[in-house]
């Protein structure tokens, strides 16, 4: 285990923790079956399927940010992420075995989870799904309710007006 990394994701995210751990090896996974590093821009787009502890070591340890647009929030609720690298193409869908703790206190979890071989902790396959286009920027335009300024792709059509997404009331019949 890298303890220089280790200490860097614990920085990031204020405390060790099991969950950190997980994220933490699948960095290290990633790294070591896709070949990535650090994304100074999109090159490495991860897609999280979790907004738990380990998504802090993503960011961390691969910079792959919301800001950037290189880190995708996809709700399953599955300890998962799916890394892509986009100067080779190559992408790796990275799951936590499910059960490998159980029964163990935390302290005994995080250190099987950080000194275990990845390859005892996941499953890995190829995400079913391409990732997401870069990152664009787009026209603000002013709500016509709220009067604040939203991205384009974001505004509806109401009444006749242009509005955001808080202030839009969707019309739905129970389908």
């Amino acid at each position: 285990m890298n303890q220089e990394l280790w200490k860097k994701a614990v920085a990031f995210h204020g405390h060790e923790c099991p969950g950190l751990a997980i994220g933490f090896k699948a960095c290290e996974a990633a790294r070591e079956k896709l070949g990535i590093g650090v994304s100074d821009d999109e090159q490495v787009v991860c897609i999280t399927e979790n907004d738990a502890c380990g998504v802090d070591a993503v960011q961390a340890l691969l910079s792959c940010t919301l800001g950037k647009g290189n880190l995708i929030y996809r709700g399953t609720g599955k300890q998962a992420f799916s890394f892509f690298n986009r100067t080779n193409g190559k992408k790796l869908r990275v799951c936590l075995k499910p059960g490998i703790t159980q029964g163990m206190d935390r302290a005994r979890s995080q250190d099987y989870l950080l000194n275990a071989p990845v390859d005892d902790i996941f499953t890995f396959s190829e995400p079913n799904f391409e990732p997401p286009q870069r990152a664009r920027l787009f026209q603000t335009v002013v709500c016509e309710i709220c009067g604040e300024g939203t991205p384009e792709h974001k505004i509806h059509l109401q009444d006749g007006k242009k509005v955001c997404e808080d202030c839009f009331q969707s019309y739905n019949r129970g389908w």
